[in-house]
């Protein structure tokens, strides 16, 4: 991307730090205002369980209100609930205060437009060139006016249950939910009880600092555990912001958005509503797509990051896509990534199909893949880097092309990612250690 602030995901980074500032943070609200309310409106803004959200919420509020944009202030629920009530509440566009799956010393700003997507590259560009302007205030009459709307949790709970079949009942299971100590430490537990299950909750006792922290769908050991603990049937394990969502199957194995992906479109493919490809990134599995292919379900890989995998989406006329990570998008029931509603995708075939996680995604293998994050002072262009490119050459001949490499600065953090996957786990080990070293080597010199 071209932009300057705007990142994969809106903008990210260390608080306090450029350009995580409440200076610029009201900047960004005047920018946005001028962009997508120019004529006034009412924008909702929700946020994660981060301290630092307290000082962004107030430096949104009075950009926004000072722009002649009515606030409405939701407090902590997760980025999809915002994108969905966006919708709802008719609001100009949507505002979310999350660095996601990030830990709590970072933040982010990220937003949708009226119809609860995610701005354009084009639309972020308008905002960004008007950053170095100055600040607007309208006159007194035509302020904004800021107001809470803690009844907009509710309504955003009612529709993820409404994305399973109506009447279904969740009695019968027991399910560990994590919510990372982040977003959905409400809305999810109560959600799956409200259903009939059976709940044993864990990260959801936020206290500003612990979000992320050793839980969630980055850290999923403590769930494990807890689900084989507890004889539980399945846990549930979402991110900070709530977009991602990994799972653990009966046995405490864990399985991941790649996994996931493969269980909801076998059974919309059984059940004959599948349409279009479905999309991955270049970071999948090669397991999901030969898994899928084996069905003759088509399989696309776009770029990281989940707005490349909705345009692609679109493009194709697919309804089924996400990432490794577990953010998945089901097009069929929302408009985002949204970790909840996909679970809920889940736990409803094994209600339907009487069966558990485990022997729903046992018709993928997984093929062997390391993934290390090389960390950067600053980010540059791996496949840009001779030395990088002939290590990654070495590594791939001796696959012999029973294997893939996949290099990609991070558009969230300063790192850059070697990805190496093939049908020889020591190979594939050795591989990423190979290049990662290298990818340090070019780094320290840049």
């Amino acid at each position: 991307m071209s932009n300057r602030v705007f990142g994969t995901d809106g903008v990210r980074g260390r608080v306090g730090q450029s350009p995580m500032t409440v200076d610029f943070a009201l900047r960004l609200a005047s920018a946005a205002a001028q962009v997508l309310a120019p004529e006034g409106g009412r924008v909702l803004i929700g946020k994660d369980t981060r301290v630092s959200g307290y000082l962004f919420e107030s430096a949104l509020e009075a950009g926004f209100v000072a722009a002649g944009v009515d606030v409405m202030l939701i407090g902590p629920l997760p980025t999809p609930g915002i994108a969905y009530m966006t919708q709802r509440l008719g609001c100009a566009f949507g505002v979310v205060i999350s660095a996601s799956h990030n830990p709590y010393q970072d933040n982010g700003i990220k937003f949708f437009d009226a119809s609860g997507s995610k701005l354009l590259d084009e639309v972020e560009a308008r905002i960004e060139a008007l950053l170095e302007g100055p600040v607007i205030t309208r006159d007194s009459q035509r302020l904004g006016k800021a107001t809470r709307s803690d009844r907009s949790r509710v309504q955003y709970q009612e529709f993820c249950a409404s994305t399973i079949p109506s009447g279904m009942s969740l009695e019968g299971f027991k399910i560990v939910v994590d919510c990372a100590n982040g977003a959905a430490y409400k809305v999810a537990p109560r959600l799956l009880a409200d259903l009939g299950a059976d709940i044993v909750p864990i990260g959801c006792s936020p206290n500003g600092r612990n979000i992320n922290d050793g839980c969630g769908s980055t850290s999923p050991e403590l769930l494990q555990l807890t689900v084989a603990g507890v004889r539980a049937h399945v846990g549930i394990a979402l991110d900070g912001d709530g977009d991602r969502v990994v799972m653990v199957d009966e046995f405490g194995r864990c399985v991941d958005g790649d996994q996931l992906m493969f269980v909801l479109a076998s059974e919309r493919h059984r059940q004959g509503s599948l349409r279009g490809p479905v999309v991955g990134t270049v970071m999948s599995n090669l397991g999901l797509e030969h898994a899928l292919g084996e069905l003759d379900i088509e399989f696309r890989r776009a770029p990281v990051g989940d707005r490349y995998v909705l345009a692609m989406l679109n493009e194709v006329g697919g309804i089924l896509g996400g990432e490794t990570s577990g953010h998945i998008l089901c097009l069929d029931k929302t408009t985002t990534g949204d970790g909840l509603v996909s679970a809920l995708q889940v736990l409803a075939i094994m209600k339907q199909r009487g069966v558990g996680l485990a022997e729903l995604a046992a018709g993928m293998r997984k093929y062997p893949q390391t993934l290390l994050n090389v960390k950067v002072a600053r980010r540059f262009d791996p496949t840009a880097a001779p030395e990088v490119m002939a290590a990654a050459a070495e590594v791939e001949r001796r696959f012999d092309g029973r294997g893939r490499i996949v290099l990609r600065a991070s558009g969230t953090e300063p790192v850059v990612r070697v990805m190496v996957e093939g049908d020889d786990a020591e190979l594939v080990k050795r591989g990423a250690r190979e290049i990662a070293a290298v990818v340090e080597s070019v780094a320290a010199r840049q």
